[in-house]
């Protein structure tokens, strides 16, 4: 009898979903907790009203995934300007304002295990799109691209605390900090080029079988032959390099991320370790010949606090 006196309130209920649906896609996430918890907490779950809402819930969780396809949708096929730095990706901001307000709807319903699964699919798809565009763009070199929006999305992550990402979390950290490693060693390079040539080359004839107190009797490799080496690398021109190297460093970061004294203090821990490979070297193979670099780790540290407190 309610049905055919009221045939016409489910139709109406199932438009005014999809008129807000249309208006906001949030008013999905809205009435699937809702309904939800009506349609869960009633008693006479064969009444014509819980059919009704029953029915009235189906049609928003189908506007919900709706909602949320769009989302990850937009996250595929984003495009960035390829003529300027790329920074921080749109959508990943855009992560961060949905999930604030996504948490405050669901919270504490019963209902977000399907925010969850959602979750997990957008950050997985943020993650390809990452990785795609670090590809496509011309201005900002892959590593930088890379470092800076795994770092921001790692740190979002962490900052949000949402149990169901936490493998997530983890693999945008470790992404960020390959990247980093990655970026350093592309564009740090080896600044004592000549020396480590040199180097190169002893390795090789242990490596054949020279012993390691003999190499300094080969004709390339002598104590004279390392002193000329040494000489081409006076703090000065170190110095100088690695200033260049700031520079170069400077133009490739967004000020957005601030990562540029993170990525020069890793610069800094390489250039110490090279600094000290070297150093074993010359202490194993030229022993007792007083030689040494024209600058010590002090220096190297000197060098590196200057250049960034000048900039």
């Amino acid at each position: 009898m309610m049905g055919e006196l009221f045939a016409v309130l489910e139709p109406e209920l199932i438009n005014f979903i999809s008129y807000y649906d249309k208006v906001d896609g949030f008013y999905s996430m809205y009435l699937l907790v809702r309904l939800s918890q009506h349609v869960m907490s009633a008693q006479d779950t064969g009444s014509f009203l819980s059919k009704t809402f029953g029915n009235a819930l189906v049609q928003a969780k189908r506007n919900f995934d709706k909602f949320m396809q769009s989302q990850m949708k937009s996250i595929e096929e984003a495009k960035v300007s390829k003529k300027s730095k790329c920074g921080i990706l749109p959508f990943i901001t855009n992560f961060q304002n949905f999930s604030c307000q996504a948490e405050k709807i669901f919270q504490g319903s019963e209902r977000h295990a399907d925010l969850d699964k959602w979750y997990t699919k957008l950050v997985h798809a943020m993650v390809d799109a990452i990785n795609r565009i670090a590809l496509e763009h011309l201005k900002t070199p892959q590593e930088v691209v890379l470092m800076e929006n795994f770092h921001h999305l790692y740190t979002l992550l962490y900052q949000l605390k949402i149990m169901c990402l936490e493998a997530e979390r983890k693999d945008a950290q470790q992404k960020y900090k390959d990247a980093l490693q990655a970026y350093v060693t592309k564009y740090f390079g080896r600044p004592l080029e000549k020396l480590n040539l040199f180097f190169d080359g002893v390795q090789s004839k242990v490596a054949q079988g020279v012993k390691v107190e003999e190499v300094s009797f080969q004709l390339a490799y002598n104590k004279q032959e390392l002193r000329k080496v040494i000489k081409e690398y006076p703090g000065k021109e170190v110095k100088k390099g690695l200033e260049s190297l700031y520079k170069k460093v400077e133009k490739h970061l967004c000020e957005e991320e601030n990562l540029l004294q993170v990525v020069w203090h890793s610069m800094q821990d390489e250039f110490i370790r090279q600094y000290k490979y070297i150093e074993g070297l010359i202490e194993r193979c030229y022993p007792g010949s007083m030689i040494i670099l024209e600058f010590t780790i002090n220096d190297i540290l000197e060098f590196f606090s200057e250049i960034a407190r000048s900039h």
